[in-house]
């Protein structure tokens, strides 16, 4: 086994690397009832990131999400998030993301701009990461960890579903976080 060292600077990246989905979290959470939030994520999806570090417009990032795999620890609420009023899985099984774009932002910081499609609508959305770190791990392969959030608004999916509450307001939030820990790999 090799010993595992640390990469601490961005400009250190360059390659191709495989989301590590046993160490990645794609989630997500929104208001509900008014007074609460409600967390979840997906537990199937693949992609992954080419990162050049001496040309950023070749820095490049794609996600493909599996909807069935949606979980918020609540069975009932999960078959309707899959069904017609929300992701409508059986038309649309998959999420996407592909970047059209990264800009550097600060010595541990990166924005990542793509197209996000859910439900058939392709949005852009930016998403503002931090770099984590990077390390040789035990299994010979270059690790590296990023994490960040960016907030959409469900209607603009065409996820409109809600229901009034008797004391004003509605049972779900539009707009949503978007949540991500990324592990990704790359053998040395």
């Amino acid at each position: 086994m090799t010993s595992t060292t640390a990469t601490t600077n961005l400009s250190d990246l360059s390659g191709d690397y495989v989301l590590d989905t046993a160490h990645t979290r794609l989630g997500f959470v929104a208001r509900h009832a008014m007074v609460t939030k409600v967390r979840g994520q997906f537990n199937e999806f693949e992609g992954g990131v080419r990162i050049d570090a001496g040309d950023r417009d070749r820095t490049t990032a794609r996600v493909t999400i599996k909807v069935a795999s949606i979980d918020t620890h609540n069975g009932q609420r999960d078959e309707h998030l899959r069904g017609s009023d929300f992701l409508a899985m059986d038309q649309f099984p998959e999420i996407t993301f592909v970047s059209t774009g990264v800009r550097v932002t600060g010595e541990q910081t990166v924005e990542l701009t793509g197209d996000l499609t859910i439900k058939g609508i392709t949005n852009s959305i930016t998403v503002p990461f931090e770099f984590q770190g990077g390390v040789l791990d035990p299994f010979g392969n270059h690790r590296i960890g990023f994490e960040g959030s960016a907030v959409i608004n469900r209607k603009d999916y065409g996820i409109t579903w809600n229901a009034a509450l008797e004391t004003g307001g509605v049972l779900i939030g539009e707009k949503v976080t978007l949540e991500f820990e990324i592990a990704a790999t790359k053998p040395v």
